[in-house]
């Protein structure tokens, strides 16, 4: 059965595909920019190194790290690397919402879920996971510019500056630096934020209703598993990110986080926790009200 171009146009338009595609990407979009500060402070925590022959890491927290940096370089730095983490941010989320309702529907449809046919929590994880490793598998350059704008200290750096260095030092492949610590620790984040949002959701729908309460506990529920879950990876990724184009550190994923453990100590795997946990629950409590407001209204407007 063929369709004409037009009527394939309005088959997409009129359908739901496009209010997750437009409202996931509105509401990342204002969740990035106001969470990106604790962005910059997480990365600049993660690529500092304390061992006995550095000395004193140069921020001893997260407080520390948030006030130097505005008195430094001035309070617009804590929003360094804006432009790249809303293109980075916003296309990744996009995807990652328009596939996720298809990925958990055809795992639910492999096996069993509930007695409803409901998926169950597993299959929820398990599509979160798989959409966001998909998304970033994509969009990993934006977030390897994103990376060392945010970690450049002195004078400014545009995205243009990384993207010809990394070009110049490393090809094309560049881009991809950090790619499978990444898709890893973004497996974990879309599994604890898409999945645990998706059925905390929908274990406290039947007692507080459809609404602002059970979206705000779903996502500080969610923010707070991915942020648990996935800070070792997101500081291996961000070590192997921010040596792109530059003298390499570490061979590979498994190298540096071997690396990070003996010579750091176990610690380190979750340095930046606190900015990704305050980051983590902030960012999904917007971005999940956000969403689910603007995709019940393009949807009631298409209707």
């Amino acid at each position: 059965l063929r369709y004409p171009c037009s009527t394939l146009f309005q088959v997409f338009a009129m359908s739901d595909y496009t209010a997750r595609f437009l409202a996931s990407g509105g509401a990342a979009a204002v969740a990035e920019t106001i969470t990106l500060p604790t962005d910059v402070v997480k990365v600049r925590l993660q690529v500092q190194r304390s061992t006995s022959s550095t000395g004193a890491p140069k921020y001893s927290g997260f407080a520390d790290c948030l006030l130097q940096t505005a008195r430094q370089e001035g309070l617009p730095s804590l929003w360094k690397g804006l432009t790249a983490a809303l293109v980075r941010q916003v296309s990744y989320t996009s995807m990652s919402l328009v596939i996720y309702e298809p990925i958990r529907n055809f795992y639910a449809g492999l096996s069993k879920g509930a007695s409803d046919g409901s998926p169950n929590y597993a299959q929820r994880l398990a599509a979160g996971g798989t959409a966001g490793a998909l998304a970033i598998s994509v969009f990993n350059p934006a977030e390897v510019v994103k990376t060392q704008v945010q970690t450049h200290v002195g004078a400014g750096i545009t995205m243009r500056d990384v993207i010809t260095r990394v070009w110049a030092q490393d090809g094309v492949l560049g881009f991809w630096a950090g790619v499978r610590p990444n898709v890893a620790r973004t497996f974990l984040v879309n599994a604890a934020e898409l999945g645990t949002y998706d059925e905390a959701k929908s274990q406290l729908k039947p007692y507080l209703g459809d609404g602002l309460f059970t979206h705000v506990g779903a996502s500080g529920i969610a923010g707070f598993t991915s942020a648990c879950v996935s800070t070792p990876a997101d500081v291996v990724k961000t070590r192997l990110m921010n040596s792109a184009g530059g003298e390499k550190a570490y061979r590979g994923m498994l190298h540096a986080g071997s690396s990070i453990l003996t010579e750091e100590g176990a610690g380190a795997l979750y340095k930046g926790f606190l900015p990704i946990c305050v980051r983590k629950v902030t960012w999904c409590a917007v971005f999940f009200v956000c969403y689910e407001k603007m995709r019940a209204s393009v949807n009631a407007q298409m209707a």
